[in-house]
């Protein structure tokens, strides 16, 4: 299995874009997929850079309905109008971040949802033994608490606070391992985590995902001890993390502490 990160916030070279977004292409035997695309097309242009030829991917999924990761979607019908892309049924819905000063629509392009190779999954799916996706995660343990601006616009005009019910996980299996995929996880990494043992019966042995831990605002005391609790929970597992993205450099450098080896910075251009 070759993963290479083809968005991420931060880049590992100077002929690498970054920006803040995220975009993962995965090679297996059986497949070629794009998990993800970015906020704008500028993931295409890494994609050539780094010798990924998005026409022969054979499926694509977008793991949630934010625009940091669904942005690059026309450019990639463009440039491929044959893969199927997988979301949430819901994912084309009205998302907003919202405070006392700001109203400000997070959600997809809405063309996107016009594209006839659009296929929109309700729940979990399983594609064949290589790959599958699952959503509906209802745990809230350590719930990240950049969540409480992130809203849904109901028809009345009126806000509510987004569950993620469009949030989408996919696993990729290949000789007898499992990497579990998540773009934000809004939900919580340890929820999504529980709901993957329930699943499939184990940990998995590699998660690529950024933990919505970042705060413009700075961390209460409360925010540091909630960032330890999680990292001493995904310490004890046998697995190795790649985060980025959303989880912020300080929630990672708290992190890092704890997890040492077993938690790694992906970075627009990396291959794992």
């Amino acid at each position: 299995m070759k993963i290479i990160c083809l968005m991420e916030n931060t880049a590992q070279a100077d002929n690498i874009l970054s920006e803040h977004g995220f975009s993962l292409y995965v090679e297996t035997e059986n497949h070629k997929l794009l998990i993800d695309a970015g906020q704008s097309p500028s993931f295409a242009e890494n994609a050539k850079t780094l010798g990924v030829d998005l026409s022969k991917v054979d499926m694509a999924m977008l793991s949630h309905g934010h625009y940091d990761h669904s942005g690059g979607l026309m450019r990639f019908a463009q440039i491929n109008n044959i893969a199927p892309i997988y979301m949430q049924v819901n994912a084309g819905g009205e998302y907003y971040h919202t405070n006392d000063t700001l109203e400000k629509y997070i959600g997809i392009d809405k063309e996107i949802l016009k594209l006839p190779q659009v296929k929109l999954v309700d729940g979990n799916m399983r594609i064949d033994q290589e790959i599958s996706m699952f959503a509906g995660v209802k745990g809230r343990k350590y719930f990240p608490s950049g969540n409480s601006e992130l809203t849904r616009k109901l028809s009345d005009g009126t806000f509510v606070q987004d569950d993620f019910s469009h949030e989408q996980y996919v696993v990729v299996e290949e000789d007898g391992k499992k990497v579990l995929i998540s773009g934000c996880a809004h939900n919580g990494i340890l929820n999504i985590l529980d709901e993957f043992k329930k699943l499939y019966g184990c940990e998995p042995d590699m998660v690529i995902s950024g933990f919505h831990l970042m705060k413009k605002t700075g961390y209460s005391g409360e925010d540091v001890e909630n960032i330890k609790s999680i990292a001493e929970e995904l310490v004890t597992m046998d697995t190795t993390f790649y985060t980025g993205h959303c989880t912020g450099v300080p929630a990672f450098d708290i992190m890092k502490e704890i997890m040492g080896d077993k938690l790694h910075y992906i970075h627009s251009g990396d291959e794992i």
